[in-house]
């Protein structure tokens, strides 16, 4: 059973910057793709952004330029960092792997 743990959200002025932080117990982190999703009050879930166990990573049209996903192997650990963040950000976001999901943390974005 793999388990994927989220922290670091918050509230964050417009413009301000956040780091999310997704941390998996298994051992299957090494050798999956890892994505970053959120979900709007009212909306669909979307992906935000992805990472492959090569480190090609893929974004949302609407986050690129701003967010950047990593990851770090040894640690199990999958990071989100975002900058210039606007309140159509705001949500709660999501790790996932495979079929595997975290419970989420919720970023506000808002003056």
């Amino acid at each position: 059973q793999v388990q994927l743990v989220e922290s670091g959200g918050g509230l964050v002025q417009p413009g301000g910057s956040l780091r999310l932080s997704c941390a998996a117990s298994g051992s299957i982190f090494s050798i999956n793709t890892m994505g970053w999703y959120r979900q709007a009050p009212g909306k669909q879930r979307e992906l935000v952004a992805s990472i492959t166990s090569g480190g090609t990573k893929n974004y949302a049209d609407s986050v690129k330029g701003r967010f950047t996903i990593s990851r770090d192997n040894a640690k199990n650990t999958v990071y989100l960092q975002m900058n210039s963040l606007k309140p159509e950000d705001t949500g709660v976001y999501y790790c996932n792997c495979i079929v595997f999901w975290g419970k989420g943390t919720l970023v506000t974005v808002s003056s």
